[in-house]
């Protein structure tokens, strides 16, 4: 009885997927179906020329349905970036679906009156302060964060990334890719004992007035890769 209670849950989840691919890109789902077409046909030709259709078509369809899915999911992460880019607290949205045993601080740790961001996450590279925000305004903020945590994180690295399209800066689509290559300076039980550390530092900051980002944000499911 569970197992079909679950599977109406998660076509809908699907279905609300589509429907923001189809949103941020019109052109996604056809995409989507004609790969899908396309893999099938291929694998019945195949089959008609060797003389075994039916072991080509059962070996075509779940090549076809995984091919579909794999660009289902690049199109949605494509979807959330856009809906998100722009947003106050976007950044803490895509360090929120970081796989592995990373550790985001879940205010930012500092905050302009522009509303300019800086938040904060732990992991095998070491303390990681992101910015958003234009860099001629969070430059300042970075250092000042990076300061504070360093007094705290002896012999920690502590990196400083700005998010954003200007010069210098990482982009919203790519920062997750950025974070993932940096180098892997702590073993798993050295990073939750610096993220105890670091969480004696976190004031208490509110978050920015407006819209937040976690409205946009995929369902559960298909996340960032």
């Amino acid at each position: 009885m569970a197992k079909d209670s679950a599977n109406p849950g998660r076509i809908k989840q699907l279905r609300m997927v589509a429907q923001i691919i189809k949103k941020a890109n019109p052109k996604g789902m056809p995409i989507v179906y004609a790969t899908v077409v396309a893999v099938i046909a291929l694998a019945v030709v195949i089959g008609l020329l060797t003389g075994a259709f039916w072991y080509a078509l059962i070996l075509g369809i779940p090549v076809a349905l995984l091919a579909g899915m794999l660009l289902f999911g690049r199109f949605a992460q494509r979807a959330q970036y856009s809906l998100l880019d722009g947003q106050p607290g976007a950044v803490y949205a895509i360090l929120q679906g970081m796989r592995g045993n990373w550790m985001v601080e879940e205010k930012p740790v500092a905050v302009n009156r522009e509303q300019d961001l800086v938040f904060r996450l732990v992991g095998y590279p070491g303390v990681i302060l992101v910015s958003e925000g234009p860099g001629t305004r969070v430059q300042k903020m970075l250092v000042a964060e990076k300061k504070r945590v360093q007094r705290v994180a002896i012999d920690v690295p502590v990196y400083d990334v700005q998010c954003g399209d200007g010069e210098g800066q990482v982009p919203l689509a790519k920062l997750q890719r950025h974070l993932m290559k940096l180098p892997r300076n702590l073993k798993k039980p050295a990073v939750s004992e610096v993220n105890n550390r670091m969480r004696a530092l976190t004031p208490s900051i509110p978050m920015p007035k407006g819209p937040l980002p976690k409205g946009a944000r995929l369902p559960k499911g298909v996340r960032p890769r």
